[in-house]
């Protein structure tokens, strides 16, 4: 028995859901283009087999592991490696098999029937996993891995992805891309820049990261102009190795419009490790106008990932480092936030701002309306814990009233599990397309444009949006 339903996520009733069926089988071959994300180029540069079973599926997915940690269940005995590094855990059989006995944990979750996907569409198993299924699953996950066709470019290609973009810190020396080019594949992988390292004085190291900073790009980091300057020779190496975009997870969307003199004096306290919380969120306000005032200049998209508790446990921060599930959302204001850099560059026509939350409150209250009239912002997908079939339905329902659909870009996955990004892209275009039909069924939308919105939904406005 397959472990997928052919008519999931489309709706109950026969026609919405005939025409659901209809609209996705025009869009469910289309190219995947993934404009952000988190998959490392590594793997692209040296196109080596995936390890095991355990490696490719469970230590790298920050959604398998918080599940597994809020039932009580230790990190280390998953695999997942220390702040140094180091893996408690190293045998892929028996991490394969606790995560199998603990499957059932999964049941009505996103990644549920993104795993389903993979484990049918990649692997032929038609069985679910669980304890007594456990080795069946491994042994043939195990031997298709040391296949050709399931090394890293190979299934690029059998995913059908056009375009994907990393996300590197800019002091990153991009040498995993490099290799990317040098190595003759067609396949299309570019960076993105994502300066927090260097803008955010609460993150690890950032007065090392400044003196860092200022020896990759030749610039005086301890000034602020040789600050700035520095963000513009980085931007541009990044764009040599084909980033369109620039990416950043502040706490909040605060903006600021500093004059040079003050710019000067805050940086000059927050670079030396001075001032307080007050300083450091005007630090940060400061610099999402100045990026996109470069933005302006360069013609880089700009995304605003705001509102994460990130870390939220300084236990598992301090044990295992960043990114292991502990990144809370919280709430987040735009309207106000937002306006210093709006009232500063907010209308010029060579900004283009996409804006993501994990505050679904603010859809209809704030982020529409905003993006609804600025011809500078628009709306990013229903974003981590709204990455899901029931998140993307409340974002079209409360975005598109008083946004429409061309002010949004699109979906990205945003994913470091590799595997995980046809089946995201899949429940993507199956939401759409039930959302579509319903606007058809009930009266809102004409048959022929809810084609070409599936079109434009899937493929054509994340390309405009992000310059692909």
């Amino acid at each position: 028995m397959p472990l997928l339903d052919e008519d999931r996520l489309f709706p109950a009733d026969e026609r919405t859901r005939g025409l659901a069926r209809a609209l996705y089988n025009t869009i469910r071959d289309l190219p995947i283009v993934s404009p952000h994300g988190h998959t490392d180029p590594r793997w692209y540069a040296e196109n080596k087999p995936f390890p095991d079973p355990a490696q490719l599926f469970v230590t790298p997915d920050h959604y398998i592991f918080r599940m597994l940690c809020s039932q009580g269940l230790r990190l280390e005995d998953f695999g997942v490696p220390d702040a140094d590094g180091v893996a408690a855990e190293t045998d892929g059989r028996t991490i394969w098999r606790r995560f199998a006995e603990n499957y059932y944990l999964f049941r009505g979750a996103p990644t549920r029937l993104w795993l389903d996907y993979s484990f049918e569409k990649l692997f032929g198993l038609d069985v679910r996993l669980s304890a007594d299924t456990a080795d069946l699953y491994y042994d043939r996950i195990a031997e298709c891995l040391g296949r050709d066709e399931y090394r890293p470019r190979a299934l690029f290609e059998r995913f059908n992805i056009e375009v994907i973009a990393t996300t590197e810190s800019p002091l990153d020396d991009l040498k995993w891309h490099k290799a990317i080019r040098e190595s003759g594949w067609n396949g299309r992988v570019i960076t993105a820049y994502r300066p927090d390292p260097v803008i955010d004085p609460d993150f690890a190291g950032f007065a090392a990261n400044l003196r860092r900073f200022g020896e990759l790009t030749g610039c005086d980091t301890e000034s602020w102009s040789g600050y700035i300057e520095a963000h513009r020779s980085r931007r541009a190496f990044f764009r040599e190795f084909g980033a369109t975009s620039t990416d950043h997870g502040h706490p909040t969307a605060a903006t600021a419009d500093l004059s040079q003199a003050e710019a000067e004096k805050l940086f000059a306290l927050v670079s030396k490790g001075q001032g307080g919380a007050e300083e450091r969120e005007l630090f940060r306000a400061q610099m999402l106008t100045e990026m996109a005032k470069m933005s302006v200049e360069d013609g880089m998209v700009m995304q605003i990932h705001p509102g994460s508790f990130r870390n939220h446990s300084a236990t598992m921060f301090g044990k295992f480092g960043r990114d292991k599930g502990f990144d809370i959302p919280m709430r987040t204001e735009y309207v106000s936030a937002l306006k210093p850099m709006l009232d500063k560059v907010g209308l010029e026509p060579n900004l283009s701002v996409i804006l993501f939350t994990l505050d679904e409150t603010v859809y209809s209250r704030e982020l529409a309306p905003l993006a609804g009239v600025y011809p500078s912002l628009k709306l990013g997908p229903a974003w981590w814990f709204h990455d899901s079939a029931e998140g993307m339905r409340r974002f079209r329902e409360m975005a598109t009233e008083t946004a429409g659909f061309y002010n949004t870009v699109g979906f990205n996955d945003d994913t470091r599990a590799f595997c995980s990004i046809p089946a995201r892209h899949d429940v993507a275009r199956r939401v759409d397309s039930a959302f579509l039909a319903h606007l058809v069924t009930t009266g809102r939308l004409k048959e022929d444009e809810a084609y070409d919105l599936a079109q434009e939904l899937t493929y054509r406005l994340v390309k405009k949006a992000y310059k692909l």
